[in-house]
């Protein structure tokens, strides 16, 4: 369900081109908000799609990523749908 809709799909679009820290996704992704960004990041990790890695700093240093396997994967299959439908749009 967190994958389909439209933030988790923006989200993981942008993931596949590496690791971003939180304010980079929000600057990429037009129009979400801190509170959705923050509640989308945490689906996709709880489903085991995205990585958050915490460095223990000041100030707080938080990076995200896909997962290994099935975040790459996902990514990699949400990313070929986008590219079918700009091929196909009329």
């Amino acid at each position: 369900m967190h994958l389909t809709n439209r933030w988790g799909v923006l989200v993981m679009f942008c993931l596949r081109r590496g690791t971003h820290r939180f304010s980079e996704l929000r600057r990429r992704i037009d129009g979400i908000s801190e509170k959705m960004l923050t509640q989308t990041l945490r689906d996709l990790e709880n489903d085991g799609f995205v990585i958050r890695n915490e460095y223990p700093i000041i100030p707080p240093h938080v990076e995200y990523s896909l997962s290994e396997n099935k975040g790459v994967e996902v990514a990699e299959k949400i990313y070929d749908l986008v590219q079918w439908i700009e091929q196909n749009e009329n």
